[in-house]
């Protein structure tokens, strides 16, 4: 299915024996996933609690080691190596960690008592030597008595009490650094700390014995879940293999519901590292419902690009580019130490690439021109006549009427434009359409999309009453203006119209004075598009009552008249269907009816708007390129300007000045600027034709995904 459509998902029922439940949830999170229904919700049942209230005592402990230490100079554990902890997880069992640590609690907390024991003895001999040796000046006269002892004599045990309390003390330390070793070495080769492993293994058991938790019945647990529909066969072999006849009646098996649940299934989206973080831009405004189009396969094209549009020079490009491209070469070293970049890594680079690629189709390297080609303009001869300073207008050598002549610049944008008088009107009006081109082509596509989800969920009431009149109101007055930018674009005219002129005169049903296409051809898109609007708004709320009517009545009566027959009764599945058809009754006309006049207009109105805000496009193209004109005329152009030989010294701090404003402003605030304007783009103009954004993320229970969870935090 891919990246459009979130995985078909199934949902069962898993049994497993309770003599060996722990083994079997065990295998399911090494190798399917699965997401488990609390089947304890309403009596609070937690039959594993204890097991949990364990590892919780057991964490503790670890999180007290991992405190002692760093006391240690130079201690540090080696983490991070999940993979290879699970490759090995088997070597661990519960109670033989549990006592370990409880063994290694109870010697750090001795070594503790006897570390503050051996300090205050060694401080209290140092203050006895200091004492004896204060005092012997004035015990000197004493010492020459022989029934007195000598000042030496004292000081001598007390000195001898300070190095046997300094070597127990050095001894303690040795001990306590030989302790931390053993839990700080590497476990083997590619794999991490001891310490490490153990809360990796705690953390991985008691994800274990809660998920039990979720489970019911006594001499088989048993739990409702759902799984991909690709995994199933697989989950069946898995608990075939473990099911062996050794164990008796001790076997797991997977029940699929015949019957489909009411509740819509949760929304799985296979990511890889490239496209991780396309989705989460996506995920962030809302997450799918279950296989609607998903936006992210459409996102990682088309937001870099739209970035690239606003963002676009080459010369910054390539900086960001640079950035990029770093990033995914250092992906493992950052992924720890800067993990925001390493998350953005392919998109830093994707942003870059279209960056740059835009800088060339306007020609704009740090603002100035580069002459890639010869260009299609040149400068006529001046005649004497002409006075300084005068307008001179520009020759052009390609054939500008298309009668078969020389072709214009072959790519991008011609040279001869930058530094022209005109530069600004032309590029303010390239650029303003190039943007309503692009963003009615994105709308476009939304409402392609809307067509897929009604036509894949095979609901012919959207399809008819909502898709084909929104796309006809979008093609028969926004695409009409695309196709006039278009066709301007390629065909010479003498007195070419005014596209606004014509589009205003086309909605106020008024004569357009210089015409394109005539005066009946824009009248009657017109008039299409205003009868698109009540198809939008009126028969969808009447086909939607007469389907719910015809739906509920014929069960309703089949079901009263068993109820009034002598002995009748119903059996459970239709008690069930009945409480489900009286749910739906609560389907209430007037709230469909302002649910789609509120839809209808929010489409009409949001066209116009959304169309206005692609304009950003060229306003952020405009603002960039000429903050970079700017900041490179203040700086590099007023030190090259500099005479000789001062211009060497003044371009050597010019260049320093520019670079420390490109990389603080355009680098760094226009670049965050053009990414929340593409994001929203995304998010309201594209996304609000087709997508409800209204699922829920399957969380299955795999130990990879908790303990890489658990370690990057």
């Amino acid at each position: 299915m891919g990246l459009l459509r979130s995985e078909p998902m199934k949902h069962g029922t898993l049994v497993v024996p309770v003599d060996r439940a722990r083994e079997f949830i065990d295998l399911i999170g090494r190798n399917t996933k699965m997401q488990f229904e609390d089947m304890n919700a309403r009596d609070m049942h937690r039959p594993y609690k204890k097991y949990i209230q364990r590892i919780d005592e057991m964490e503790r402990i670890i999180r007290f080691l991992e405190e002692e230490l760093t006391k240690v100079p130079g201690a540090s554990p080696v983490r991070h190596n999940v993979d290879a902890f699970l490759d090995h997880s088997d070597e661990y069992k519960l109670d033989d960690v549990e006592s370990k640590l409880h063994k290694m609690h109870k010697e750090f907390i001795q070594f503790k008592e006897n570390n503050g024991k051996l300090l205050e003895r060694r401080n209290a001999a140092l203050e006895e030597r200091y004492v004896v040796q204060t005092a012997m000046a004035s015990m000197a006269h004493v010492a020459s008595s022989r029934s007195v002892r000598s000042p030496e004599d004292w000081e001598a045990p007390s000195t001898a009490q300070v190095e046997d309390q300094e070597k127990l003390l050095k001894a303690h330390e040795h001990f306590v650094k030989s302790e931390a070793a053993s839990l700080l070495e590497p476990v083997d080769r590619n794999r991490d700390s001891l310490i490490e492993e153990w809360r990796l293994f705690c953390i991985k058991e008691k994800s274990i014995y809660a998920t039990l938790n979720l489970f019911e019945g006594n001499m088989n647990l048993r739990a409702s879940c759902w799984y991909p529909e690709e995994d199933e066969d697989r989950i069946r072999a898995m608990c075939i293999q473990n099911s062996s006849s050794q164990h008796g009646h001790s076997s797991a098996m997977l029940v699929p519901d015949k019957i489909p649940p009411r509740k819509s299934p949760p929304t799985y989206i296979r990511v890889n590292e490239f496209t991780a973080i396309f989705q989460v831009l996506v995920d962030t405004y809302g997450l799918p419902r279950y296989q609607e189009a998903n936006p992210a396969l459409f996102t990682i094209v088309t937001f870099p690009f739209l970035f690239g549009v606003m963002y676009g020079d080459i010369g910054h490009g390539l900086m960001l580019l640079s950035v990029g491209l770093y990033a995914v070469w250092k992906s493992d070293e950052l992924k720890f130490s800067f993990p925001v970049m390493h998350e953005g890594r392919y998109i830093l680079l994707m942003m870059g690439i279209f960056a740059v690629y835009a800088g060339f189709l306007y020609n704009d390297f740090f603002s100035i021109g580069l002459s890639l080609f010869e260009s299609r303009w040149t400068q006529p001869a001046i005649s004497p006549e002409k006075k300084p300073g005068s307008v001179v207008a520009m020759q052009p050598t390609f054939d500008h009427e298309n009668r078969g002549g020389p072709g214009p610049y072959p790519f991008g944008l011609d040279p001869a434009w930058h530094g022209a008088q005109n530069e600004l009107v032309f590029l303010n009006s390239m650029k303003m359409k190039l943007a309503v081109v692009l963003g009615v082509t994105q709308m476009l596509v939304g409402l392609f999309l809307r067509f897929s989800n009604a036509m894949y969920e095979k609901n012919k009431v959207d399809f008819a009453c909502e898709c084909v009149p929104m796309m006809i109101f979008m093609i028969s007055f926004f695409g009409f203006m695309d196709y006039m930018i278009l066709y301007k674009w390629v065909t010479p005219m003498a007195n070419p119209p005014s596209i606004i002129n014509s589009m205003i005169a086309m909605a106020m049903w008024s004569e357009d004075s210089n015409p394109m296409f005539g005066h009946i051809l824009p009248q009657i898109l017109m008039a299409v598009c205003m009868l698109a609007v009540p198809w939008m708004l009126i028969p969808k709320p009447i086909i939607l009552n007469r389907r719910h009517q015809a739906d509920i009545q014929p069960f309703q009566r089949s079901c009263l008249l068993a109820l009034k027959l002598p002995g009748g009764h119903m059996s459970l599945d239709e008690e069930s269907l009945l409480s489900e058809e009286e749910e739906e009754e609560e389907f209430d006309l007037m709230e469909c009816v302002i649910h789609q006049v509120i839809e209808t207009i929010e489409y009409v109105l949001g066209t116009v708007s959304h169309t206005a805000s692609y304009l950003r496009l060229w306003a952020l193209s405009l603002a960039h390129q000429q903050l970079s004109l700017v900041f490179f005329g203040m700086t590099m152009l007023g030190g090259m300007s500099a005479p000789f030989p001062l211009n060497i010294f003044t371009t050597y701090f010019a260049f320093g000045s520019w670079f420390g404003i490109t990389v603080g402003v355009l680098l760094g605030m226009d670049v965050m600027e053009c990414f929340l304007h593409t994001l929203r783009l995304h998010w309201v103009e594209f996304q609000s034709k087709f997508y409800k954004a209204d699922g829920y993320a399957f969380v299955p229970f795999c130990h990879r995904d908790i303990l890489h969870k658990k370690t990057d935090e």
